[in-house]
């Protein structure tokens, strides 16, 4: 079972470069985009379904704003395009599908970084959240959480730690929540693989030029509950592939 997430930072933008030979190169068998930015019948009818049988789409009341997309091929017990909270849900921010072998959460997280409302709204957000899975995983949920989690974690997580100290996706208490998250029963795959290793990042400030010189963040994960650490067999950024400011992640579980 191969699970790609990408923030595409526009769909109809990413599919007009590379798109469509990316899928074809990779064949996931899940794909999760965020950041969208497009509701479905705004999309060229072949981005609809990407060639996948089918497609849920979660899309934010604002146009062109937000937005998260998952394409597969499986049949699925359920779905959900939201958590239940409306000032989330408003946005396009989920899209959880129930797979045979485990829940799969495909978030677009919030950004804070506009001032201090947006901040506080996504304190609330990942807040809801902890509390939210936490009740999941005591009923002995399997859970994947894949996306764009707009926060970095460790030092080693971004190019230039102590001047991004003070800036949002890497302050102290986005941090403290992505390793209460831990924590509470997930792991990070990428790391599970790759442990220790510097300067791999999946997102890069286009204003900056920031690809060349690779002063980027690492902000996209995909993260499994514990009880499916067994189940994983790889995972990676996959840095080289373009169309985005950020790159696709990817991750491998058996069953």
């Amino acid at each position: 079972m191969k699970i790609v997430s990408w923030n595409v930072n526009g769909i109809r933008a990413c599919y007009k470069k590379n798109l469509t030979q990316f899928i074809q190169e990779q064949r996931p068998d899940i794909l999760c985009l965020q950041e969208t930015k497009a509701h479905i019948d705004q999309v060229e009818e072949p981005a609809r379904k990407l060639n996948f049988s089918q497609s849920l789409w979660s899309s934010a009341i604002r146009k062109g704003y937000s937005g998260v997309a998952t394409f597969f091929n499986d049949t699925v017990k359920g779905h959900s395009l939201g958590t239940g909270h409306e000032h989330y849900d408003k946005e396009g921010r989920f899209v959880i599908t129930e797979h045979k072998n485990f829940d799969l959460y495909n978030i677009y997280f919030p950004n804070g970084g506009s001032g201090d409302e947006r901040h506080n709204f996504k304190q609330k957000f990942l807040k809801d959240l902890l509390v939210h899975l936490k009740a999941e995983l005591a009923k002995g949920k399997k859970i994947v959480v894949v996306g764009d989690y707009n926060i970095a974690h460790e030092e080693i997580d971004v190019y230039a730690p102590v001047r991004l100290s003070k800036v949002s996706g890497f302050l102290p208490e986005e941090r403290e929540w992505l390793s209460q998250f831990y924590q509470l029963g997930f792991i990070d795959s990428f790391r599970k693989f790759h442990s220790g290793e510097k300067e791999r990042y999946s997102w890069w400030s286009y204003r900056e030029l920031a690809r060349i010189s690779n002063h980027g963040w690492r902000i996209d994960y995909i993260c499994v509950s514990k009880n499916l650490e067994k189940n994983l067999v790889s995972a990676d950024i996959l840095d080289t592939v373009e169309g985005s400011d950020h790159c696709p992640v990817i991750a491998e579980l058996e069953f």
